[in-house]
């Protein structure tokens, strides 16, 4: 009786120990602050994100093309006059890397849906992989291209 005792509460003392039982702390990671969805280029505002294509509603996804995937991610990028907040067409361009150095490129295509003016492409991706994301945008009546980067980690499982 005192072994069978003494060995439950070595297995007791077992688990409290692999769980950051009493006396021992746990390391809990921070948060991180969210990245930048938007950035300022003069006299325009960018707006940009990047998401799994498999949370886009399947209306959504089928009206604008674009494949349902959790292994294909799309990038939005938009233009705001900061003037008058209206849409405004633009050359963009955009190039992806993940963090291994492979180069993705990225067709970005115009969405003009009358009250709003963006640009949508797609992208393969892997589980926990992120992604760098290089933006060129010449926005209509500018005279200079400018560059924007941000970078966004995906989860497909």
């Amino acid at each position: 009786m005192i072994l069978r005792n003494a060995l439950f509460a070595l297995s007791i003392t077992g688990l409290l120990a692999s769980c950051g039982g009493p006396g021992e702390q746990a390391e809990i990671p921070e948060a991180q602050p969210a990245e930048a969805t938007s950035t300022d280029i003069g006299d325009h505002v960018v707006h940009f994100s990047a998401q799994s294509t498999d949370a886009l509603p399947p209306e959504i996804a089928d009206a604008y093309d674009i494949v349902r995937s959790k292994n294909r991610a799309m990038i939005m990028v938009s233009v705001i006059a900061k003037a008058d907040s209206s849409p405004t067409g633009a050359s963009v361009a955009v190039k992806a890397v993940n963090l291994t150095g492979q180069l993705k490129n990225i067709t970005m295509r115009q969405v003009d849906d009358g009250d709003a003016v963006y640009y949508i492409g797609e992208v393969a991706v892997a589980n926990r992989e992120t992604l760098v994301f290089d933006i060129t945008i010449t926005p209509k009546g500018a005279s200079a291209a400018s560059e924007i980067r941000f970078k966004r980690q995906f989860f497909t499982d």
